[in-house]
Formats: C-alpha cells, sequence, structure tokens
C-alpha cells in the first residue's frame, strides 16, 4: 500500500516536472520545437528563466537584450538555432558566456552572424563571437571592484590611525617614565637636603646646649 502511493506520488511528480518543462514560457508564443521571443521588447531581467527542453529553434531577436544569464542555453540539448540579432548586447564581463556558448556551436551554424556589440564604444559593431577575453575583461568595470578599492583605502587608513595611536602611546610612556624618573630624583634630593639641614640644626643645638 505504501510502496503504491510511493510510487504513485513519484508519477505524479515526474509528470509535474516534465509538464513545466514543457510549457511555453510567458510572453513567447510555442509550435512544436520552435519558440519564438522576438519583438517582445524583453530585456535580460525580464527574459524568462527556462525554455521547454524540447526547444530546437530559439528567437530571442529584435528585443532589448543586453546579456543572457549563465547556463540558460546549455539545457536545451536539441537546441539547432538561435536568433539573437537585433539586441543592444553589452560586451562586457557578462557577455563571456555567450561569447563561450556561440563559440562552442558546430560551424555551419550561424548563431553569430549579425551579433555585434552596442557597448562599450570601445567594443561598438565589433562580433561577439570574434571577441578575445582580454578585450573584453579590459571593458569590465563593476559596483564591487569600487566597493574593493574603497575597502582596501578604508583597511589603509585604519591601519595609519593604529599605528599613529600606537606611536602617541609610546611618545606617551616615555615622556612619563622621564617625568617619574626627575620627579623621583627631585624627592631625593629633597629628601637629602631636609636630612641635612636636620642635621646642622642638630648640631648648632648641641653646641650651644655645651
Amino acid at each position: 500500500m505504501m510502496k503504491g502511493l510511493l510510487l504513485l506520488c513519484l508519477l505524479l511528480l515526474c509528470g509535474v516536472r516534465g509538464q513545466r518543462s514543457s510549457e511555453c514560457p510567458h510572453l513567447c508564443s510555442c509550435h512544436g520545437g520552435q519558440v519564438d521571443c522576438s519583438g517582445r521588447s524583453l530585456t535580460s531581467s525580464s527574459l524568462p528563466t527556462r525554455f521547454p527542453t524540447s526547444t530546437t529553434e530559439l528567437r530571442l531577436h529584435d528585443n532589448l537584450l543586453t546579456t543572457i544569464p549563465n547556463g540558460l542555453l546549455d539545457a536545451l540539448a536539441s537546441l539547432r538555432s538561435v536568433s539573437l540579432h537585433g539586441n543592444p548586447w553589452t560586451c562586457d564581463c557578462g557577455v563571456l558566456y555567450l561569447r563561450a556558448w556561440l563559440r562552442g556551436r558546430p560551424a555551419g551554424q550561424t548563431s553569430h552572424l549579425n551579433l555585434s556589440c552596442s557597448s562599450p564604444p570601445g567594443l561598438r559593431g565589433r562580433l561577439v563571437a570574434y571577441l578575445t577575453e582580454e578585450e573584453i575583461l579590459e571593458s569590465c568595470h563593476y559596483w564591487y571592484c569600487d566597493l574593493a578599492f574603497a575597502s582596501q583605502v578604508c583597511l589603509f587608513v585604519f591601519v595609519a590611525v593604529q599605528v599613529a595611536l600606537l606611536v602617541a602611546v609610546i611618545v606617551f610612556l616615555r615622556r612619563f617614565e622621564r617625568l617619574s624618573r626627575v620627579a623621583r630624583r627631585t624627592k631625593e634630593e629633597s629628601f637629602a637636603v631636609g636630612e641635612g639641614m636636620m642635621g646642622n640644626e642638630y648640631e648648632a643645638l648641641k653646641d650651644s646646649s655645651i
């Protein structure tokens, strides 16, 4: 009984997953293995996070895509063609996945045609598939780079303040030690003078009594 229920649950779960994997993404139209998401003003943030695993043709051209999330196309084993032209691609570190994916496609496919950079200015008009890693990395600039630099500056300032405080403490201790030495010497001299004066007075009293 329990085994039967467990088997039924597994079958239902697999069926739901299979149904979800074959669902047509929102804002796209599907026909057979063709998924058409072209001309929908899709951005990189509104792009569907998954496509049916049976997709053979994917149309993403004429949108507002600047990059494609890493691994988005890796699960589409049956994919034979994809159109990506007509998008304002930003050729910084975020395009490395797309570049690698394009370079891994069979030689007969033309996915890289008309797939050119819109920014940065130094790479505008260049085909994404033919960019070198050095060119892409030179254009990379993220907020966490600025944060890392700011953290380094703060760390340097913190260390400098700590060093300054340490130097101030050492100087204060040396001055305190010097003052203590002077005070001790002055006290000893005062005792010596006091004892001398008391001795002289005793001698004077002794002489007068005689």
